[in-house]
């Protein structure tokens, strides 16, 4: 492993990111929302969460400024009174733990599976690959369905703490596939090649050698496919808040939030969706764009 970032350190990378300007601003859009999200109890005007602090005369009022001067609810309030702007950044926190959790936890369980079958083959491998073809025929949505209904008959009072974990759990089982047929073709490809023969000549373990040897050399597609996994982690997080089986109607989420001002937008009130929506796309648009530079800079075929 430590072969592996040493190599990536000494390369073109950082040139690369350096003379990409779409990377360079893409990175600086992502730093900003997760440190707006991280640090949201600090630099959030207001506190969602706070009940106390909310007012239902407040609710859904427009982008305004107040009688001092300055802008108040800088991008409106919600249908409960909560500050926009806040609740924003609030529920991109959210956002981000699911969609980072839910990669972290599909690259693990599908990087083990595809070393175990690209090493092994055999039946190992084949069983695994059945298992990949089953799980790609059940979407996220389908399966965080199907684990919500489970989780609520089993668990009928833990709806708030129920709901993240549904979020991740979902998207993990739908999202190790990837990882696991990547990394046997990989892997398929590093077994056979002489550093891997004389290590099993010299009697290294097998585990050894997969954990040692073959993995440093296969983990460059994992991380592209892992950066680009967290935008579509996110969008799917925000889809199922949008179709309530996600985030609970009072955690500001940012499907949630869509979900709540979709039914005013045809009323006039379209800064309860608007925002979120924009949102959405900005987070999702910044990691994608860097992995598509993080595709390139690793690729040393466009180099």
């Amino acid at each position: 492993m430590r072969v592996w970032f040493a190599r990536v350190a000494d390369s073109d990378v950082g040139h690369s990111f350096r003379s990409s300007p779409v990377a360079m601003a893409a990175a600086a859009v992502a730093l900003l929302c997760i440190f707006c999200s991280v640090f949201a109890n600090l630099v959030a005007p207001h506190n969602p969460f706070d009940l106390s602090t909310l007012e239902l005369s407040e609710a859904r009022l427009p982008p305004a400024w107040d009688a001092l001067g300055s802008m108040k609810y800088l991008l409106g309030t919600d249908d409960q009174g909560r500050d926009i702007l806040s609740a924003l950044m609030f529920g991109a926190r959210i956002s981000l733990i699911v969609g980072f959790a839910s990669v972290v936890l599909s690259v693990l369980m599908g990087v083990t599976l595809g070393l175990l079958a690209g090493f092994l083959g055999g039946w190992m491998d084949a069983m695994l690959m059945r298992l990949c073809d089953v799980m790609l025929s059940f979407p996220p949505i389908l399966v965080a369905l199907l684990i919500a209904g489970v989780g609520r008959a089993l668990f009928p009072n833990a709806q708030d703490g129920l709901a993240l974990v549904v979020l991740i759990v979902s998207i993990t089982l739908t999202g190790w596939v990837q990882y696991a047929r990547t990394v046997r073709g990989s892997t398929l490809v590093e077994r056979n090649k002489e550093y891997v023969q004389a290590a099993r000549v010299t009697g290294v373990s097998g585990l050894r050698i997969m954990r040692r040897h073959v993995l440093p050399n296969v983990l460059g597609p994992v991380l592209v496919l892992a950066t680009i996994q967290v935008a579509t982690a996110i969008i799917t997080e925000a889809t199922l808040s949008f179709l309530g089986v996600g985030a609970p109607p009072t955690s500001p989420s940012l499907g949630t939030l869509i979900r709540v001002g979709n039914d005013y937008l045809f009323s006039g009130e379209w800064w309860i969706t608007v925002f979120p929506g924009l949102m959405l796309v900005t987070i999702s648009l910044s990691v994608n764009l860097l992995g598509d530079w993080l595709r390139d800079a690793l690729n040393p075929r466009l180099r």
